[in-house]
């Protein structure tokens, strides 16, 4: 039997919840962004910059970064129990990803706010 090691405490049906949530966030920051360049005859580095300079599109960039996080967290979580059957590894690599998803966030929250 598996134990829900993607979250404490929480069932299948908050995953499945979050998943979804985060995925509609990462949507939409997805969208906007495709809108920005087919809407942009020719993005420069002042362009790019302006655009997030913005407070708002650096809470939005942040916001999608931690979703992209957690749906890396559950997703994994879903991936490695089915597929790696050895305990100590899976465990490892869901460490090691989680970590490195962690990172992301960080390197993303410092590259944000440092514009």
């Amino acid at each position: 039997m598996v134990i829900n090691q993607a979250s404490l405490k929480r069932d299948g049906v908050q995953d499945w919840v979050s998943l979804r949530a985060t995925a509609v966030i990462i949507t939409f920051f997805s969208l906007y962004m495709v809108w920005f360049f087919v809407s942009t005859p020719q993005v420069t580095f002042e362009i790019w910059q302006g655009l997030f300079s913005a407070l708002w599109m650096k809470v939005f960039t942040f916001a999608t970064l931690v979703c992209i996080m957690i749906h890396v967290r559950i997703g994994l979580w879903q991936v490695l129990s089915d597929y790696v059957k050895n305990a100590r590894l899976r465990v490892l690599l869901q460490y090691l990803m989680n970590l490195l998803a962690f990172a992301y966030v960080l390197v993303g929250l410092f590259v944000l706010w440092g514009v």
